[in-house]
This record gives C-alpha cells, structure tokens and sequence, in this order.
C-alpha cells in the first residue's frame, strides 16, 4: 500500500469508480462521498470557488495493482474527507490519513495556530475513537444526507396555477437560472455582489450533467421561480438532487415539493431504486421529508486547533 499525490486526468476517472465501488460497497450508505457529489466538487464548488490544484490537493492510497483504496480531498479550505474502502479500513490507515491531513490541509489561523476539521459520519466509532485521540472534538452542526428508496410510490403533487415545469433549455437561459439561484441562496446579500451566470458553464461539463435532469419552474410571468438538478449514476443505481431551491418571491407556494417529485419520476424512468438529498436544516429537512426521504445518514464535523 502506497500513497502518492493526484497525477492526471486518468485518475480523475480511477477516483469516480473507486467511489461507485466503496458506495456500493456501503450499502450505498454516504459513509464516503457518492461519484455525484465529486462531480459536483470538481465542476463546480472547485472550479468556480476555491481552484484548488488537484495535483497538490487529492491523496491518493492503492494497493499492488494500483487501484484506489482510499482518497484525502477537501471540500472547502481547512475542511476535508476521508474515503476509505471499508475491504482495506484499518486503524493504521487511518491514522496515516488523518496525520496527512493535518500536514496538508490545516488553515494557519490568525493567532498562528492551525486549525483542521474532519468530518466524519455519526455511528463511526473507529473514527471517532481516533480523532478524539488526536485532540479533535466533535462541533455543532450536522451534514443530513437524507434517503428515499425509489421503488416507493412517488407522491402527488400539484404544480401550483400558472406555474409550469420543464427541464433547463439552451445557454440562453443560463443567465436567468443563474440569477434565482443567487436569489435562493443569498437572498439578504445586495445585489451588487452577484459575479455573473458564466460559472454554470462548468455545472454542465459534469460527466454525470444531464439538461433534461436539470430542472425548473418558470413563473406566470416566464421568469424562472425554483430549480432542482437531479444527478443519476447508472452504476450504482442511484440518484441525488444538489441543488434544490426557490426564489424568494415564489416560496411557500410548493414548487419545491412539485419539482422534486418531477425529478423522482425521470430518476425512476432511468432506473434509480434509491435517490439521495443534502440538507443542513430544518426546513429544508422538512421539504424533503414530505416526498418520502424519512431516512437519512448523518456527518458531523470534528475540530483540532494547535
């Protein structure tokens, strides 16, 4: 078993399925991050914020033959995640991981000191052991990955009068799709600080990007009201929605509720037995439980300073 650095683009696909593998592997249980949310990661939380260089940024372990059987990534900086086949986990290499992240990842804080968070799912207590050991605690806040095995009935839910929904259409459109999800997700920032529509661009470069899972709901009057974007991976016959949201002026009309149950019909269609949500709050918890996601894995972050 070695270690080694992100090289090129052929273990940009040796990581997506080391990650189809260890999903399956888990019962498809996020106990480390489905191939969806890397593609997310990749074509747009790094591309568009934080450009990380992966050759500096992705560890690597793989056994004699050369597979993956265990990656170090960041999701944003000072915070990372450990993916491990469950065939290879051991406490040693677990150790191992977890002293390479504080030497690669840690953030210098202000003070001088530095600062790590790993985040690690709830029942885990060979992890939990080990970071408590290390000096990590365990912080508020919880990461919901919330569950639906598709094979239930979809719920009913009415679209509301004059509203219609319909998947994305041309790059025309990319300015407005960008603009309400400006608007759901940072609805009391001024407006002077949204940076453009261009970023989507590399949503859609994704290799799981579909234009008919990208969903929306346009208002009475054309302008686009809510979105959802469904991933499917074929492999693991799986789905996800990242991300789900509303503008401002058109919540609490169940646009949300409508386009869910839209994208949980074409995932059915294409074959996915179990679709998957992020949620960090009640509300939106909320949202996701009334379509049937009663079921949910849980990460929590866990914090060393030194």
């Amino acid at each position: 078993m070695i270690s080694r650095k992100y090289q090129n683009d052929q273990d940009q696909w040796r990581i997506r399925k080391f990650l189809q593998e260890v999903f399956l592997k888990n019962g498809r249980h996020e106990f480390s991050w489905p191939v969806y949310r890397w593609d997310y990661w990749c074509w747009h939380v790094n591309a568009n914020l934080f450009h990380f260089d992966l050759s500096a940024a992705i560890f690597l372990w793989q056994d004699d033959q050369g597979r993956p059987i265990s990656m170090l990534n960041p999701d944003s900086p000072g915070e990372v995640f450990i993916q491990v086949d469950p065939d290879f986990r051991s406490t040693e290499l677990e150790v191992e991981m977890m002293a390479m992240a504080e030497m690669q990842y840690a953030l210098t804080q202000p003070d001088g000191r530095q600062k790590l968070t790993i985040w690690c799912p709830i029942g885990d207590e060979l992890r939990k052991d080990l970071l408590t050991r290390r000096g990590y605690t365990r912080q508020p806040g919880k990461e919901y990955q919330h569950r639906r095995k598709n094979t239930q009935a979809i719920p009913e839910a009415p679209i509301p009068q004059g509203y219609k929904i319909r998947p994305l259409e041309g790059e025309d459109e990319l300015p407005a799709r960008s603009w309400v999800s400006w608007k759901a997700f940072h609805p009391d920032e001024p407006d002077s600080t949204y940076k453009g529509w261009e970023w989507y661009r590399n949503v859609q470069c994704a290799p799981l990007y579909r234009r008919d899972l990208d969903l929306v709901a346009v208002a009475p009057d054309g302008e686009l009201a809510a979105f959802c974007t469904v991933w499917f991976d074929e492999a693991t016959a799986s789905a996800a929605f990242e991300p789900v949201g509303t503008h401002p002026a058109h919540q609490r009309r169940g646009l949300g509720k409508a386009l869910m149950v839209e994208g949980l019909r074409r995932a059915h269609a294409l074959g996915a037995t179990l679709v998957t949500v992020g949620s960090y709050s009640e509300e939106a918890g909320a949202l996701y439980d009334s379509v049937g996601f009663s079921e949910y894995d849980v990460n929590e972050p866990w914090v060393k300073n030194w």
